[in-house]
């Protein structure tokens, strides 16, 4: 049970939102920007070091791992504070990660401390966005949300190819703030605006209200988590529309996050780019997406989401043709397709996943389920293409790989839900 009672009424007309909504919107947007830069930086600085290939993937791994280890408590912390202060916690993680990175540890150490932050932020931010708005408004500010949020990964990415670009100037750090006797970085100026981007995102989560809801407290013994976790997940599995909707974006989030990494090896190797232009590259998936998110805000509702999973078998189909494109407008043109296809797939089923987790459970608990399955999902994929860099595959086997696992899975939740989808046509 959880009482509900928020402050900003007067605020939110049946077609607006409330002002604390756009505040959330800034803070994500900010915050997003920087997560997506300090990826690329990272890698940066993997290659500046020397480091295995393989390396590579373990950074986003790094990143992802505190979503799946932490699941079980995020939830309940998200419920049992106000969110916006959980949000200011998270985005202190994420400083003091680029901190570490200015001082000189490892970078995957450094991508760990700021993935631990992201996995708090997760279920604080959508849970606020459930709790400040009402359930006819969430397919569209799902539409914001993810239309900024890919807006911050396209200008994420080619930020963070800026600032490994010859463009930066050369600032090299005291020795005595460099651990272990690291030689000093030509990445400093690009990890310094990177430590402002997120101490920026800090100082705005502190104006972030409290939306008013309250959750009866609950035990946070471990093991009291664990099983009520356990018990959380079967539920949204076993209902229809949560199983259908968490089947979907569970896996177009596993296979989403490796093919950020596929692109950029595709870019350098069927493209000659170096790695800050093909950052510029992977930024044009994220304008599709911003076109598809846009579109399925406007014209797609809650109850219409189900229709949507034979788009997803289709763009399965579509990765593939990557294999086939020889120049760098036609691998732009490309990603816009894909990017876009995701978008009108993703937001949708999002929105849909999002109310019936609110609905059978908490805002904060069935997001940290969401977001154990999605990132769990990210785990397996990332550590299957770790596995097939670390084989030296051939980037056609690998791209031919993730084409036919979009279409089998896909195909698969096509089948297994098709009763709601065939319901969701006859209304």
């Amino acid at each position: 049970m959880h009482s509900f009672s928020p402050p900003f009424t007067m605020h939110n007309s049946p077609r607006s939102m409330p002002r604390a909504f756009f505040v959330l919107l800034g803070v994500q947007f900010v915050s997003t920007l920087a997560d997506n830069a300090f990826l690329i930086v990272a890698i940066a600085r993997v290659i500046e070091l020397a480091e295995a290939d393989w390396r590579i993937p373990l950074l986003k791994i790094g990143f992802t791992l505190f979503y799946v280890l932490l699941a079980p408590l995020v939830g309940p912390i998200a419920d049992a504070y106000p969110k916006g202060r959980v949000m200011v916690l998270s985005n202190g993680f994420k400083v003091l990660a680029m901190g570490l990175l200015l001082y000189g540890v490892d970078p995957l150490l450094a991508i760990v401390v700021a993935g631990w932050g992201a996995a708090l932020y997760a279920p604080a931010k959508y849970g606020l966005m459930t709790e400040l708005l009402r359930p006819a408004l969430l397919v569209r500010a799902n539409g914001y949300f993810e239309g900024a949020t890919v807006c911050a990964v396209i200008f994420g990415t080619v930020l963070g190819g800026l600032l490994i670009s010859p463009l930066m100037p050369e600032l090299h750090w005291p020795a005595t703030w460099v651990l272990h006797g690291t030689e000093s970085s030509a990445l400093v100026a690009g990890m310094l605006v990177l430590f402002a981007l997120n101490t920026l995102a800090l100082l705005v989560s502190f104006a972030i209200p409290d939306s008013g809801a309250r959750y009866d407290p609950h035990s946070l013994h471990p093991w009291a988590l664990v099983i009520r976790f356990w018990r959380e997940n079967i539920l949204l599995w076993r209902d229809s529309v949560g199983g259908m909707s968490l089947a979907a974006t569970t896996l177009l989030w596993g296979v989403g996050a490796t093919m950020q990494l596929l692109v950029l090896r595709w870019a350098n190797e069927a493209l000659g780019l170096p790695l800050d232009q093909a950052a510029y590259l992977q930024g044009t998936t994220a304008l599709g997406v911003v076109a598809g998110a846009i579109t399925a805000s406007r014209y797609v509702a809650l109850e219409q989401a189900v229709r949507l999973l034979p788009l997803g078998l289709l763009m399965g189909l579509v990765v593939p043709l990557m294999l086939l494109v020889e120049s760098v407008p036609m691998a732009a043109a490309l990603m816009v397709v894909v990017g876009a296809m995701a978008g009108f797939f993703v937001v949708p089923m999002n929105a849909l996943l999002q109310h019936r987790g609110y609905t059978l459970l908490t805002a904060g608990r069935s997001i940290a389920v969401q977001g154990f399955n999605e990132n769990a999902g990210m785990l397996v994929m990332l550590a299957v293409y770790a596995g097939a860099t670390a084989l030296q595959l051939r980037l056609s086997t690998l791209v031919l790989g993730f084409g036919a696992l979009v279409t089998v899975g896909m195909g698969m939740a096509c089948f297994a839900y098709r009763g709601q989808w065939l319901a969701a046509r006859t209304n």
